[in-house]
């Protein structure tokens, strides 16, 4: 090796910030229009920044309930403040400058671009470690070309999913890692982060403990990787539960890092303690050994927490029938449409590949046993698409490993070619294909969903794109403070950039006021002004067509909404007039 490619090796973490940087360029300047609008698109990043000026206002740092929403008790949003110190520590930054608009601006524009930083740095790391030396750069640039994983990093998506996959790939890294002591704090620390954020990855958090448990059974020089997790995993979600659970948190509640995850994980990892002083020395011991401690702590989660035992969410049938069933995201992935299948599927099969291709070439090698913690967790990640689609972006990232090895020795193949144009057009082309983008080709020739009338899903879009934006709400902002009747989606917008508040939020602990507003647009008027009236509603804001209207009129064509789109009108409902093309339709309620 020369001095110059050595040296190069030693500056893969320059390397790896400027890949950063001028990925960073890239989003911002492809966002730069929204930044300057505020068009935080998502409900959730509208409440991610309404809970940041709530705690910058003076809101206690464990009190994450939002009193804006289901006013005046308010209810408890079953996040923590981890995600909130980045966003929180730029706008103090910041606003001191160039004031609280700019700061705010610069906060939802810079915030998600960080835990894209650590998810290339983990990214490289791995690839270093498994494939080869200078594999990082492939790395890095298929989690660049990871679309559907992207966009939890773009500027505006504040909310803390970047943040939890950018600790799933920093688990990947541990669980890669030779230094057996340090994968282990690596696994466990970012496992125990993940969870204070919020329980979406514990599915895959379970796997990779489970994974560490099997290499000692395979292994039992793995050892020390398995005490070094028990102990980091148990102390850092300790150490998380007391510094992040909010009050609404410490009490035993199913979604969230609570008493009753935390117990869970500590009897978890005593039980790993406990193997790991036993230690048989044949490896069916050892087998039979973890299928009992495994089996003691299902046992003590499933008898100890019997109400966890349903959905985490805890949300009734008729929640479900009526909201969280007609979530897109909570669908299986073979329920979307063919552009998503392809996407959501394309790079995760290509890394599953991969990595099977790498267990088999490094069969022999101390390597293969970190390929098979891949291997279990490209396989999990893939099946869980065919629960739901919102498995996606952890999916493609944990492809991305086993995609890279592909890609690694297909353009190391290729590279190796005396023909300049096999050599040029043969990498390119394996790059195209193990990051996906060669798939981008067939999406013109797939079906596509045929929506009979056109007319009418035209103005869902348009409304879509226009009743959210600043322009459209500026009106209403300049109406006095008032507590405003409309759907549940539009609530955290309306509260995030007008004063007003509003009944509900899509969040599951708001269900209670979810389903009055189901019922009160899909019942008959005077139950609406029934409900109107039990929340402190002086205003009722609707934006016809809108995607949650569509729910209402199919759902309930005689309901109060239905009635109020076709043009009736009652006597308790009196016009406030708004400037002319606006998108909404506003009343005051008697």
């Amino acid at each position: 090796m020369s001095a110059q490619e050595k040296s190069l090796l030693d500056r893969w973490r320059l390397l790896v910030v400027l890949i950063w940087l001028a990925a960073c360029v890239w989003l911002l300047w492809q966002r730069w229009g929204g930044i300057h609008w505020f068009s935080l698109a998502d409900t959730d990043d509208n409440m991610r920044i309404s809970q940041v000026r709530a705690w910058l206002n003076g809101q206690g740092w464990y009190d994450l309930r939002q009193y804006k929403l289901n006013p005046p008790q308010g209810f408890d949003i079953h996040w923590s403040r981890l995600v909130d110190l980045p966003i929180a520590g730029i706008i103090l930054l910041v606003r001191p400058l160039f004031g609280g608009k700019i700061a705010e601006q610069a906060a939802v524009a810079v915030a998600p671009l960080i835990p894209l930083l650590l998810t290339l740095v983990a990214a490289a790391l791995t690839a270093r470690r498994l494939i080869h030396p200078r594999a990082y750069l492939v790395a890095c640039g298929l989690v660049l070309c990871c679309q559907v994983a992207l966009d939890m990093f773009r500027p505006l998506r504040i909310d803390h999913h970047g943040w939890q996959l950018a600790f799933l790939m920093l688990t990947i890294a541990g669980l890669a890692d030779p230094e057996r002591k340090r994968g282990g704090i690596t696994v466990g620390v970012a496992s125990a982060l993940s969870l204070a954020i919020g329980l979406e990855l514990l599915p895959y958090i379970a796997v990779a403990g489970s994974s560490i448990a099997l290499r000692w059974i395979w292994r039992q020089e793995a050892k020390p990787r398995l005490v070094s997790y028990a102990i980091s995993f148990a102390v850092a979600s300790a150490l998380g539960f007391a510094i992040f659970a909010s009050y609404a948190n410490r009490a035993p509640v199913c979604d969230a890092l609570s008493p009753v995850w935390l117990s869970t994980i500590l009897v978890g990892c005593a039980a790993l303690m406990l193997l790991s002083q036993i230690d048989p020395a044949r490896w069916p011991a050892r087998l039979l050994w973890a299928l009992g401690a495994g089996a003691a702590v299902a046992a003590f989660y499933w008898f100890t927490w019997p109400h966890c035992r349903g959905r985490l969410e805890g949300v009734s049938p008729e929640l479900y029938k009526l909201w969280l069933s007609n979530v897109r995201e909570a669908r299986p992935i073979y329920m979307q449409n063919a552009d998503t299948i392809v996407a959501g599927l394309t790079v995760p099969t290509i890394g599953l590949i991969g990595a099977g291709w790498a267990i088999w070439r490094a069969r022999r090698e101390e390597a293969a046993y970190c390929w098979s913690s891949i291997v279990v967790l490209s396989l999990f990640s893939v099946g869980m698409l065919f629960w739901q689609v919102r498995a996606g972006p952890a999916a493609q990232l944990i492809g991305v490993i086993g995609a890279a090895f592909l890609g690694w020795h297909l353009i190391a193949w290729f590279a190796a070619s005396k023909r300049m144009l096999v050599r040029v057009f043969g990498i390119v082309g394996a790059f195209l294909v193990v990051s996906g983008i060669a798939t981008y080709a067939v999406f013109p020739l797939l079906p596509k969903e045929v929506k009979q009338d056109k007319a009418f899903w035209d103005k869902v879009e348009h409304a879509n794109r226009t009743c959210p934006t600043l322009p459209s709400l500026h009106p209403i902002a300049l109406l006095p403070p008032a507590t405003i009747m409309t759907f549940v989606d539009l609530g955290p917008r309306l509260i995030t950039v007008t004063h007003h508040k509003a009944i509900a939020g899509p969040y599951h602990r708001n269900q209670p006021a979810i389903l009055d507003i189901h019922h009160a647009f899909d019942g008959p008027p005077e139950q609406a002004r029934a409900i109107a009236k039990k929340h402190g509603a002086t205003l009722l804001l609707v934006c016809p067509y809108l995607s949650e209207s569509t729910l209402y009129r199919s759902r309930s064509p005689k309901g109060f909404y239905a009635q109020l789109e076709r043009g009736k009108r009652f006597p308790w409902l009196v016009p406030v007039p708004l400037p002319k093309g606006s998108p909404y339709w506003l009343w005051r309620i008697k």
